[in-house]
Order: structure tokens, then sequence, then C-alpha cells
């Protein structure tokens, strides 16, 4: 247990094949889930229609649109809105979902305290609730919601699954397959994610609180090899 516990992170849950591994840390406080949230948002998307495939819908980036990562003054895909993690793609997929959908899938998905408000006064605030707003999760919520996602416990059909699955495809790792999202805002670090083999699944949800006044920080990729080489 010794190379997890040296982890450097305010909350660290592992469970593997439904047993704990390990959990260190305050894991019982709420925060954004910046763009960990994406998980959720492709499962409702890919449940409406909204999204269709891997590549489509594709949509053209317009002035006005938030810019300030470089990779996202472009089109997107739903392949490249996760790999890029572009905030304005998932703003166009929560519009055309509408409000009172997108309120009603997060509360189904019973997800962290449910409020999606936003901080603004305008109508427009649920577009950025997840962003350090007022959609808040915490670590051990995470892990609830990933271990329904996993086993298909949530209320949309089998294709969001599936295909929000596909989404989350990061590589091979070991003779494993490694899934997931990261999320980064206001100085906090997310992993939520699964390793998976045959029969056998690690499911792992990381989380640093105030990165810009840190050293040292552990990354998500190193998280994992510390786990491969104690328990795999």
């Amino acid at each position: 247990m010794c190379y997890l516990y040296n982890v450097n992170a305010d909350c660290l849950i592992i469970m593997q094949n439904n047993q704990n591994i390990i959990r260190k840390g305050q894991c019982n406080v709420r925060y954004s889930p910046c763009s960990t949230f994406k998980i959720a948002i492709s499962l409702m998307g890919y449940n409406e229609g909204v999204l269709i495939d891997s590549s489509s819908p594709k949509l053209p980036f317009k002035e006005g649109y938030v810019d300030y990562i470089d990779t996202w003054k472009s089109e997107q895909t739903p392949t490249t809105w996760i790999k890029n993690s572009c905030v304005w793609y998932s703003q166009l997929i929560v519009e055309k979902i509408g409000k009172d959908k997108f309120t009603d899938y997060v509360k189904k998905f019973n997800y962290g305290n449910e409020d999606v408000s936003g901080n603004d006064d305008k109508n427009s605030g649920f577009l950025k609730s997840w962003l350090t707003s007022s959609l808040k999760i915490s670590p051990l919520e995470q892990m609830g919601f990933l271990q329904q996602f996993y086993h298909n416990q949530l209320p949309v059909n089998a294709e969001a699954y599936n295909k929000t699955k596909n989404l989350l495809y990061i590589k091979e790792l070991h003779g494993w397959q490694l899934y997931g999202k990261t999320g980064t805002c206001a100085g906090n670090k997310w992993f939520v994610g699964f390793l998976e083999k045959q029969n056998n699944n690690a499911m792992i949800v990381y989380f640093v609180d105030d990165i810009r006044n840190r050293t040292n920080i552990t990354s998500y990729e190193t998280l994992i090899e510390k786990y491969f080489k104690q328990n795999v």
C-alpha cells in the first residue's frame, strides 16, 4: 500500500472489482467537477440524439465562443471535444438538450448537489454550472457516479453508454484498457476513470485542490503506474 499512500492528492479512491483498494484524504468535500462532467454530458447527448457518433456532429468554431485554449479555435467533433476538453462544444450540447431536460438528467443521475442554476442572474447560467459555479460533487460521489456508469445503471440507453465509453478511451496499459476524463478549473485537478481487462476492473477517482500553490503534484499517469506496481 505504501506506493499509493505516497501519492500527493487531497483525495484518492481506487476500487478493484468492487473492493476498496485505497481511500485516502478528504473525500467528502464537494468541488466543481470541471471537465469530468463531460462524461455526464456525453451520456445525455447520445441519449437525446444530440450526439450521433464519434465524429458527428462536427461543429464549427464561431467568434464569441470560449477560446482561451488554441485547440478550441477550430471545428470540433465528439472525439476532439473530449480530447481537447472543449468548453464551447459542451455548452452547445447542453443548450440543445435544453435547460429543463438537462436539470432533470442531473437529478436522475444523483450528480453531487444537483444544482445547475449557475452563479449569474441570466437564464444561461446552467451552461457553465459545472465550471467553478453552482454544481459541486465530492470525490466519493464521483466514484458512485462512475460505478453507475460502468455498470449501466444510469437512465440512458445502451448506445449512450457504449458511445460514451468509446470517447473516454485513452490507451492500452500493461494489457489493460484505460478509460477516463481529466478536469481542471480554478486550480483544482481531477481524474475520473477506470481500467479493465477481461472480467477485471479498477475504478479511480483522484483529486487535488489548489494546484497553483502546490508542488510535486502526482499526475494520473504516475498514479496508475504506482497502482500497477503494487496491485497487478
